[in-house]
């Protein structure tokens, strides 16, 4: 890539920072973790500038934090702003099913019945394919319900806390996986009977349990995890 032009080089900060966001996003760099750059350019193959660019872009946006004497860490999310994020998210996901139910086809709603299935509780732990159905879910409704901002605006609270996290939640606690499809199955309830109303209590129910657990997940590793 040229990195000659100030254009090349913001491209490559962007895309270095995506890089870091993503391994961050997915558990491979966890909470609380150091982000040292000669190791992340090594690993992303650029040098440490747009590697010290990108961490400065994730501190503005508030997924790392700067420690004395530790340096750039991965930022461990106080639990009042989770319930807060999750608060909001729930309206917003809330107003998504209510212009599901006016938008749902036949072949809509059976392929949310399909992908909550891969939910459904077993015997073995919850797997990757688990994961990305509980995901799928959700953005299914979304894409649905035919409003590409609110989309979007869903996805950047989404975005805001480390994904994985939201599966170790389920992983630890079977009751929470049980609780999780059984929540899934009313909002599919809410939808065939076309119950906006029935659809937006059910969604939002679902999401402030689902904050709350996280919120706790946080409060119990923010104990232990060492911030400086």
């Amino acid at each position: 890539m040229d990195t000659s032009s100030p254009a090349s080089s913001s491209a490559l900060v962007d895309e270095t920072a995506a890089a870091i966001r993503a391994r961050i996003m997915s558990g491979e760099i966890p909470i609380g973790a150091q982000l040292r750059q000669a190791e992340l350019a090594k690993a992303l193959g650029v040098s440490r500038t747009p590697v010290r660019e990108a961490l400065r872009q994730l501190q503005t946006g508030g997924l790392i934090e700067v420690v004395p004497n530790r340096g750039a860490v991965v930022r461990v999310p106080a639990p009042w702003e989770v319930r807060e994020a999750y608060e909001v998210r729930a309206e917003l996901e809330g107003l998504s099913c209510v212009r599901a139910v006016r938008r749902i086809t036949r072949d809509g709603f059976e392929e949310l019945r399909a992908t909550n299935e891969l939910l459904r509780p077993g015997d073995g732990p919850p797997n990757a394919a688990s994961h990305a159905a509980n995901d799928r879910f959700h953005t299914l409704i979304h894409e649905i319900s035919g409003n590409d901002r609110l989309a979007r605006v869903i996805k950047e609270i989404n975005e805001a806390f480390p994904r994985n996290v939201s599966a170790l939640v389920l992983q630890e606690h079977p009751r929470h996986r049980d609780d999780n499809f059984a929540e899934h199955e009313r909002i599919l309830a809410a939808l065939e009977a076309q119950d906006d109303e029935l659809a937006r209590r059910e969604m939002q129910s679902h999401v402030i349990s689902a904050g709350e657990q996280l919120a706790r997940w946080y409060e119990r590793r923010s104990a232990t995890v060492f911030r400086g």
